[in-house]
């Protein structure tokens, strides 16, 4: 398994904290994706995911970039960057 983190700056501010939310709701039609959180800090969005199949963290950020555009209405120009992709321990994936 892999905890896989990543950020999307540029999100609008007044756009932030309903996108976080409804991110979170789009990943639980993503099973293969675990113990999916999106969060808002003010400043960006943080997506931090749980997999056994994405070494890289591309596969996520694919998903995360389109869950944005389904989820945020008005349209800006931000990025998402890998913040960090790591192999967790079997049994740490089925107790988070």
């Amino acid at each position: 398994m892999y905890r896989i983190v990543l950020v999307c700056k540029g999100v609008p501010i007044h756009a932030g904290t309903v996108a976080a939310r409804d991110i979170t709701e789009e990943f639980t039609h993503r099973p293969w994706h675990e113990n999916v959180s999106c969060e808002w800090d003010g400043s960006q969005l943080i997506l931090q995911a749980d997999n056994d199949f994405d070494s890289e963290g591309l596969a996520l950020l694919d998903e995360f970039s389109d869950a944005i555009s389904a989820c945020i209405e008005d349209g800006f120009d931000g990025d998402i960057d890998i913040l960090s992709v790591s192999p967790l321990p079997n049994d740490v994936s089925k107790t988070n």
